[in-house]
């Protein structure tokens, strides 16, 4: 191993962090550690696989670099993640005080986490495509998943519906429980804090309530604007904010508008929405569509041609659901009818696509009186809590084509139905997405629907 002396290293941190912005410093690049220098090549460490992957991607080039600029033109750089103690041997993680100032325990080493109640499994980062549209969320979302309560607290996030405000938030949750393991994280609808709120009121248990909502590392609160107009809701949200932000925990929020338009909201609250980063995720370009097009297609189980992808990436503007929705359309129809995908069979399915004038907005009403008449019961029916056959078939696809067709919430879908709970309405639009690929009766029920809701 070739000597290197403390004051190289320090140069080397010097001239990498005078090439960045602080944040980009703090966040990504301050926490590389020295390895070793053997052979020419400069070995550094970065605190996790994560971290790794995004400083190779981003970042790489700079770091090169300063590596040659310190270290001579032909030295070589290796980034390696820690695979061992996150601390060097022979040191130990200072034990942060607890609220009362003693020191707590070490506590034992944390099991790998299972999945958060919640969370869809394929909304992570890897699933994520990043463009234009969407760049400076997704990395704004990835910086907060490193380094909870560092940076961007609280993280705000709005959009559009379909655009991939959900994707983002759970896609923090779930690299957080994944790097930050002992940190407890809680991703919820802010109509299932709602519902808490009313259930801790109801059974007089809102210590219960207050204790768990303020016992979060990290909590993600998907779509705030349903706060608005629950005056007792707002005051218990305003204390829990202030709580969790006062200990340096981690906040998170998606809206469907900026804090400045929830009008309705008091301005102490609106300030503090403000406190961190706004981000917004505007809809994608053709490119973006493209390449979630392309990702979607490989797990298809047939090729889907270009022309095709580059046909429905023109047609479906500014909803990503819908992109995905029509995908499967098609690739269901393949599989249905055992044909080849090309443009023209494409065109047929997707004929209500192309832009029409429309009318008749598509609400939800409409949708339940559609779907009631195409299946012969009525719309109670649907609302109701019957689970026979057809009928509870013909509500999986009421809830899908609300999902397909609005920008209604998972929450808001289940209060259509007679209050259900918000993972009973995804299981539906799930299992409707499934059987529309060996059902060739529904597929056929369904494509009808969405071309009559659509071109009426």
């Amino acid at each position: 191993m070739e000597a290197h002396s403390p004051a190289e290293w320090d140069q080397f941190r010097r001239t990498l962090r005078g090439q960045v912005t602080p944040i980009t410093w703090q966040t990504w690049l301050e926490g590389l550690q020295p390895g070793s220098i053997q052979n020419g090549v400069v070995s550094l460490l970065a605190p996790s696989e994560f971290h790794l992957r995004w400083v190779n991607h981003k970042y790489r080039p700079l770091v090169e670099s300063a590596v040659t600029s310190v270290f001579g033109p032909d030295a070589r750089l290796v980034i390696d993640a820690r695979s061992g103690p996150a601390f060097p041997e022979g040191e130990e993680e200072d034990e942060e005080p607890d609220a009362s100032g003693d020191v707590e325990p070490p506590s034992p080493p944390a099991a790998r986490p299972g999945p958060l109640p919640g969370l869809v499994a394929k909304y992570t980062f890897e699933n994520f495509v990043v463009g234009p549209s969407n760049r400076f969320a997704h990395a704004a979302a990835m910086a907060v998943a490193e380094q909870p309560g560092g940076h961007y607290n609280p993280l705000f996030i709005y959009a559009g519906a379909g655009l991939g405000k959900t994707h983002l938030l759970q896609a923090i949750a779930h690299h957080v429980t994944t790097l930050h393991p002992r940190l407890a994280v809680h991703y919820t609808t802010s109509e299932a804090f709602f519902n808490d709120f009313i259930d801790g009121i109801r059974r007089k248990r809102m210590d219960e309530f207050k204790a768990r909502y303020r016992g979060f590392d990290v909590l993600l609160l998907d779509d705030v604007q349903f706060l608005e107009g629950k005056e007792q809701l707002l005051e218990e949200f305003f204390h829990t904010f202030n709580a969790l932000h006062d200990h340096g925990k981690q906040l998170v929020f998606s809206c469907d508008r900026p804090p400045r338009s929830l009008v309705t909201l008091e301005d102490r609250l609106r300030s503090r929405f403000d406190w961190g980063l706004t981000t917004d995720i505007q809809p994608p370009d053709v490119e973006t569509r493209l390449a979630i097009l392309r990702r979607n297609a490989s797990y298809a189980p047939s090729a889907v041609p270009a022309d095709v992808l580059q046909f429905i990436a023109e047609r479906v503007v500014d909803n990503i659901r819908e992109l995905e929705g029509a995908l499967t359309r098609v690739t269901a129809y393949a599989a249905l009818t055992h044909q080849r995908i090309d443009l023209e069979m494409a065109g047929d399915v997707l004929q209500d696509l192309v832009p029409a004038t429309r009318h008749t907005p598509i609400t939800p009403g409409r949708i339940l009186s559609a779907v009631a008449g195409a299946f012969d019961v009525t719309i109670p029916d649907l609302e109701g809590p019957s689970r026979r056959q057809p009928l509870a078939r013909a509500r999986q696809v009421a809830m899908y084509l609300c999902r397909q067709l609005t920008d209604l919430s998972l929450p808001r879908i289940a209060l259509l139905f007679g209050g259900r709970d918000h993972t009973t309405v995804l299981h539906g639009i799930n299992n409707v997405q499934r059987l529309i690929q060996s059902d060739k009766a529904l597929f056929d029920s369904v494509t009808a629907l969405l071309q009559s809701l659509r071109t009426t």
